[in-house]
């Protein structure tokens, strides 16, 4: 029995304010609102709009690295209660959240449903445009299609603004914030007609792949013939041989000829919603957080002067006494849900900063090959937090950079030794593993050892298991089934 009680005692248990803060800080950005409204509905102390004594949104406004310091002070503290509420842990208020922490919730998704015009209107804000470039662009977007088509003619879009804004442009200046908008995701998005959809498609590609320069050739200049497939006559045009036509048409058969939809669903599609927006402002790299992250909350107080009355009356009535626990129950959780918010939000910009510390080269260029190796102990021990808290902004957040937008999780990868004693990501290592399986000879595919010994002849010293999985992690089945006649 004394065993019993001293293994109890020694039990860590998480406060609700720390459930509540974890609970919060998982949750991806489009989520975050959802999740505000549930508790405006159920805490009348808590409040929409910014408070003097308690403004987050000037904290997360201006692009830059991460400023702790808590300056949320509480008018309530001065208010004598303690008369009312002797031995009380106000237990009886049940945040969202409170109870048991089940680790299995640790990784959320991070892909969210949205409709496609909730997805292009984001990325249409980070935009750097004038009035009047906004202005086409918003009349551009109305004009896409459920499929991501836009097939109304340029000149049609230009009279549409002139009868009905009264704005007048011509159809190059339309052209060329229609170009700013095929760069959004998902690729594709924009295209006046298939053969433009391809296209876009295929210039996000790989442009050092000589496949998908060959791809991009066809369908610029032979389109007619491969929807027909007339493939001799490319072939003989372009004297290109069969491998090649072959690898060619793989790549194309991939890509999406309707980019706004997903098979038996045309409304809703799947798209990242970034939390983080870093941009590179002439050489600099700045990093804010998408704005849904800094809602506008502060105590009510109408909430707060009805404590502030209840402390000046009669404070032996039971049923007031009561009244007053409630009213400061609500306002206690009220205070704790703004303070895990503005900890959310610190927490976030915190993490990111480090994480493009980290990766600086690669977010300034772009160059997947730049990614070091990085594990979330390295995250963890820069900012001096807990790797289980960078596991939980990794597994659910994203960031929108001007090479688009990428999951935290991808910027993670172990490492692999060189035989100059450097370290390369494990990433860089796949991308080679897939260029030498995506050029093997295909009646006779290379196995698992060839390709270890390969890989050893460039220096990377990786066992063969270690091959495997990152084939199997690739999709890519062993050669046995990788074989063609």
């Amino acid at each position: 029995m004394q065993k019993l009680s001293l293994s109890q005692s020694l039990q860590q248990k998480l406060s609700p304010q720390q459930i509540q803060f974890i609970k919060l800080l998982q949750i991806p950005t489009a989520e975050l609102e959802t999740r505000i409204e549930e508790e405006l509905e159920i805490n009348p102390a808590l409040e929409e709009g910014m408070d003097e004594e308690y403004d987050t949104k000037d904290e997360f406004d201006e692009p830059g690295e991460f400023d702790d310091k808590d300056e949320y002070t509480d008018r309530n503290d001065d208010l004598d209660i303690d008369g009312y509420l002797a031995n009380d842990e106000f237990a009886g208020y049940k945040m969202q959240g409170d109870g048991s922490y089940n680790e299995e919730d640790r990784e959320m998704p991070i892909a969210t449903m949205s409709s496609l015009m909730d997805s292009l209107m984001q990325q249409f804000g980070y935009l750097r445009l004038t009035d009047e470039q906004r202005a086409i662009g918003l009349q551009l977007l109305g004009s896409i299609e459920n499929d991501g088509y836009i097939r109304r003619s340029l000149q049609a879009i230009v009279n549409d603004m002139a009868f009905s804004q009264n704005i007048f442009v011509d159809a190059d200046e339309v052209e060329d914030v229609l170009h700013k908008i095929q760069t959004f995701d998902p690729p594709g998005i924009g295209a006046r007609d298939l053969q433009e959809c391809l296209l876009l498609q295929l210039r996000r590609k790989d442009l050092t792949d000589p496949y998908v320069q060959l791809a991009i050739r066809i369908i610029n200049e032979f389109f007619d013939e491969f929807s027909k497939k007339h493939y001799d006559k490319i072939q003989r045009r372009l004297n290109v041989s069969d491998e090649a036509l072959k690898r060619v048409v793989e790549i194309i058969i991939k890509l999406n000829p309707k980019p706004g939809s997903v098979e038996g669903d045309d409304s809703a599609v799947q798209y990242l919603m970034p939390d983080f927006l870093l941009t590179n402002n002439g050489g600099k790299l700045e990093l804010t957080l998408n704005s849904r992250n800094a809602p506008e909350l502060k105590i009510s107080r109408s909430f707060a002067d009805m404590l502030d009355t209840y402390d000046r009356s009669n404070k032996t009535n039971k049923s007031l006494k009561e009244t007053v626990s409630f009213v400061k129950q609500k306002l206690d959780a009220a205070k704790w849900f703004i303070d895990a918010i503005k900890q959310r939000q610190q927490t976030l910009l915190k993490t990111m900063n480090a994480i493009v510390r980290y990766q600086y080269d690669f977010f300034l260029t772009g160059d997947e090959n730049k990614l070091r190796p990085m594990i979330l102990k390295d995250i963890a021990q820069m900012i001096d937090m807990d790797v289980s808290t960078i596991s939980r902004v990794a597994n659910s957040k994203a960031v929108q950079t001007e090479f688009g937008i990428y999951p935290l999780k991808y910027f993670f990868s172990e490492g692999i030794a060189t035989d100059s004693g450097e370290d390369v990501s494990s990433r860089e290592v796949k991308n080679i593993l897939k260029d030498m399986i995506d050029t093997e000879p295909k009646v006779n595919p290379l196995s698992d050892d060839k390709l270890e010994k390969m890989l050893n002849d460039r220096g990377y010293n990786i066992a063969r298991r270690t091959v495997a999985k990152y084939r199997e992690q690739l999709n890519i089945p062993v050669a046995r089934l990788r074989k063609q006649l």
